[in-house]
């Protein structure tokens, strides 16, 4: 069975009451919990922090032990050298995702300094982007 880690940055404690025109109406927990019930043959897991610190200690923390992981930063993607290096400092491939269109957004939202440490990233589509980064990583060899 596969093991997949989805680490979640700031704000994103808020999805389901945080601006539902973008972010939707369901919160993540809600989420993750039908994932879990519809996807055979994978382990979810689920993190979230505000705090930039604990997600590189959970990057660490799982990096060796799972078989991917898939960050949403928040807006640490676009200011982070250090998620960028703890993502590559682990085994553990990592997908990129976020809920909205990056780059149908502000313009500093263009840029992640996360995606060159990533296998790929996935940008609005909701969050039905997580399930296709759970399908992707759970087919990886």
């Amino acid at each position: 069975m596969k093991k997949i880690m989805i680490i979640n940055g700031p704000n994103l404690n808020l999805v389901g009451s945080r601006q539902p025109e973008v972010y939707g109406n369901e919160s993540m927990e809600e989420f993750i919990a039908k994932m879990k019930r519809t996807t055979e043959g994978v382990a979810i897991d689920y993190y979230q922090s505000n705090i930039e610190g604990e997600l590189i200690n959970k990057i660490h923390e799982v990096g060796f032990d799972y078989d991917g992981i898939i960050i949403n930063a928040g807006g640490y993607s676009h200011t982070s050298v250090a998620l960028h290096d703890a993502l590559l400092a682990v085994a553990a491939p990592a997908v990129e995702v976020h809920i909205s269109n990056i780059f149908a957004r502000e313009e500093y939202r263009h840029h992640s300094l996360l995606s060159s440490a990533c296998k790929g990233m996935i940008c609005g589509l909701g969050l039905e982007g997580y399930q296709l980064a759970v399908y992707f990583i759970a087919r990886m060899q």
